[in-house]
């Protein structure tokens, strides 16, 4: 009679299975990379127009010319996103947590909070700053609140502010009701229950998300430029308009990468680290 295979040893198969498919998995996404590489590096010089192409976007000399005065341009978008980005916090904070309130009379600031988070995740970032660029300066008869730097903060912070409240409240929403119940059966009152056992679970969750959502933010800081603040996009700008070449893109366009990817990648471990410790399964 065969005797049953004792559950260490079961795991032990089990997990030599999974560490074979994971080196498998990695073996085949080597070699697909190093494909995919040799054959951009193979085929795009081969390109009929390739060398001007190369001439027009790839001058070295030009790009470490141009590299000093873009970084010290960036420091500008880093600031407008420094200050911009509590604002956007604590607006959308306040949004979510007002739609999500349960109070016969706060239902005119619900109604509020709605028409804000409809118009402005239906109007493009690009117009939303053009509307408000424009359009405020217009209406005010002073030139210490015409800086462009003020209203383009005002600007993404409205846009950005609907699209992160709805991260807030699905954060919110995903607090089962039985965690409110326990609460009130401590008696803690509904502002009590909000803040000391609803918010802190619902943070927790959309850290992800918000990291996202700082990676999009810190692009789309760059769309300052076009109301008037000479940031790096704009400084890319100047220099090709100067050089007559595309290169300062290029080097505006490395900058970038060189934070944002770093970013992405730090959102996409916060994002497996939450799924581990929800128990979900994590998508490789």
């Amino acid at each position: 009679m065969t005797e049953p295979v004792s559950t260490g040893s079961s795991l032990t198969r089990r997990q030599a299975y999974e560490r074979g498919q994971r080196r498998r998995g990695i073996v085949i996404a080597s070699v697909s990379t190093i494909i995919a590489i040799t054959a951009v590096v193979v085929l795009v010089p081969r390109a009929p127009r390739w060398n001007r192409v190369k001439k027009s976007f790839f001058d070295r000399e030009l790009l470490m010319d141009s590299f000093p005065e873009l970084l010290e341009a960036f420091w500008l978008d880093i600031q407008i996103f420094l200050w911009s980005t509590p604002l956007i916090f604590g607006l959308s904070l306040l949004v979510a947590v007002t739609r999500n309130s349960r109070s016969p009379a706060l239902f005119p600031l619900r109604a509020l909070a709605i028409v804000y988070t409809d118009v402005f995740r239906g109007v493009p970032v690009l117009l939303t700053i053009f509307l408000i660029g424009f359009g405020i300066p217009g209406l005010i008869d002073s030139r210490a609140w015409s800086n462009p730097l003020i209203w383009g903060t005002v600007a993404l912070v409205l846009s950005y502010s609907a699209y992160v409240s709805e991260v807030f409240r699905a954060g919110i929403d995903s607090v089962h009701e039985s965690q409110r119940a326990a609460a009130r059966s401590l008696g803690m009152s509904p502002r009590q229950t909000l803040g000391s056992v609803i918010l802190p679970q619902a943070m927790r969750r959309v850290v992800p998300p918000l990291m996202n959502s700082l990676v999009s933010l810190q692009k789309d800081v760059a769309l300052v430029s076009l109301i008037g603040p000479v940031e790096i996009l704009r400084r890319a700008e100047i220099q090709k308009s100067l050089a007559a070449n595309f290169t300062p893109y290029v080097g505006a366009a490395i900058i970038f990468l060189a934070l944002t990817i770093p970013c992405t990648r730090l959102a996409d471990y916060l994002l497996h680290r939450e799924r581990r410790r929800t128990g979900a399964t994590a998508i490789a």
